[in-house]
């Protein structure tokens, strides 16, 4: 793998932001299973699209040390998302470790193909137990001001997305309340739901009207989040989930 760009001399650019978007997913591995769990989890990122098509991942150092492992492990592990055309190594002053792009709307049949063994009724309603309870806890529990500042700061991400950014923001988004919640099991859960359900989505072409509708969702229920209103919350998570379910299933048909 090549050498980090701030190693060369050049402080990467945006790398603790991209780093601080990737919190939800990332965390220390347990001992004995580095090497498998931090390939789940930067396999996660990847599906998630945390990371855009063409974007860098944060500096080897960075990301070893928020997993707790090694560099040479780590090494390991990005060798194996590349050998998988998963994320390319490039070399040089402007070098790095660079998620490629993955092929976006590409139809029914592509959809059909991905959800063959798979259970997709029992993806979507473990999607909406995670995020209705979600919800419901950040609700319940209140959200202290720099915690309601980040869930405000990832609705404004979905609200001014470009339709090519939209869906990596709007994971962002359900990911920012999973970890808000604050339960670390739900958090990770979420995030492998999550990623199951954008390989899906991957296969949908984006719906001006369905977004709108989607963002207009988003900010009651962060207002329902910020004003306590725990049943509020709930209802419209669970609503929301419902459409997105719906929107799958008619694609499915």
């Amino acid at each position: 793998m090549p050498e980090d760009s701030e190693e060369s001399g050049r402080p990467e650019d945006g790398a603790g932001a991209v780093a601080d978007g990737l919190a939800p997913v990332l965390r220390p591995v347990r001992a004995g299973n580095g090497f498998e769990e931090a390939l789940e989890q930067l396999l996660q990122v990847v599906r998630l699209g945390l990371v855009p098509g063409g974007g860098r991942l944060p500096a080897e150092r960075v990301l070893a040390e928020r997993l707790g492992i090694s560099r040479v492990t780590l090494r390991e592990v990005l060798k194996v998302l590349q050998d998988q055309g998963l994320v390319e190594s490039r070399r040089g002053r402007y070098g790095g470790t660079f998620v490629l792009p993955r092929p976006t709307d590409a139809g029914g049949s592509e959809l059909r193909r991905r959800t063959a063994g798979v259970d997709i009724e029992d993806v979507l309603r473990f999607r909406e137990v995670l995020e209705v309870g979600a919800a419901g806890l950040c609700a319940a529990h209140g959200l202290p001001d720099a915690r309601a500042d980040r869930l405000r700061r990832a609705l404004a991400g979905t609200r001014d997305a470009p339709p090519a950014e939209y869906r990596r923001l709007d994971t962002l988004f359900h990911l920012t309340l999973a970890e808000l919640s604050g339960s670390p099991t739900l958090t990770a859960q979420y995030a492998a739901v999550r990623a199951a359900v954008n390989d899906l989505l991957d296969c949908v072409p984006l719906l001006v009207r369905n977004l709108e509708h989607s963002q207009r969702q988003h900010a009651v229920l962060v207002g329902a989040v910020l004003e306590g209103d725990a049943d509020g919350a709930r209802e419209i998570a669970r609503e929301h989930c419902a459409g997105t379910a719906a929107l799958l299933r008619g694609f499915l048909a």
